[in-house]
């Protein structure tokens, strides 16, 4: 017999930028790379820093700092590349989150998620699903549909669309 507890559980990524840590739900990562080349696209917004080869595709590539109005950094032995689904209008194209390192999977039952502080944030609000406590600190729960939106053509999925 399963226990009904960890039925109810999400399984979240976690990763960070510069001290911050981040967690984005699992269902939508496909895997983590290490830093590979990126080769720049012209014209493109500034946080999109080009594409990589993933098994003879072109991956678009989001540097996460930029778009979320940090600096950038220096890449370190401990950067990677997140590779994940956007849902969309027009079907769940892959892109690469450029992130500073990833740490771990953990997992929290929905009601253990926090609603974000309403003192402001340098992260637009909509992008914040929630707070998650974990090892004495938080982990900032993104909505990655919803942050890279503006990045791929069609829009949110339908139901995706939530008020912000």
């Amino acid at each position: 017999m399963s226990d009904k507890r960890n039925d109810a559980r999400n399984q979240y990524l976690t990763f960070t930028l510069g001290p911050n840590a981040f967690g984005l739900d699992i269902a939508g990562v496909r895997e983590v790379l290490e830093l590979t080349e990126i080769t720049a696209v012209p014209r493109m917004p500034r946080h999109m820093r080009g594409v990589i080869n993933l098994r003879g595709n072109a991956v678009p590539v989001t540097d996460l700092r930029l778009k979320l109005g940090m600096d950038t950094a220096r890449p370190t032995v401990d950067t990677c590349i997140i590779i994940t689904e956007v849902r969309t209008l027009e079907g769940n194209p892959t892109m690469g989150l450029l992130v500073d390192s990833v740490r771990e999977v953990f997992e929290m039952a929905p009601e253990e998620v926090l609603p974000a502080p309403a003192m402001g944030s340098v992260i637009r609000s909509d992008y914040i699903l929630g707070m998650g406590s974990q090892d004495g600190g938080f982990i900032i729960l993104m909505d990655i549909d919803r942050v890279l939106t503006d990045t791929v053509p069609g829009g949110l999925a339908p139901g995706l669309d939530r008020a912000a």
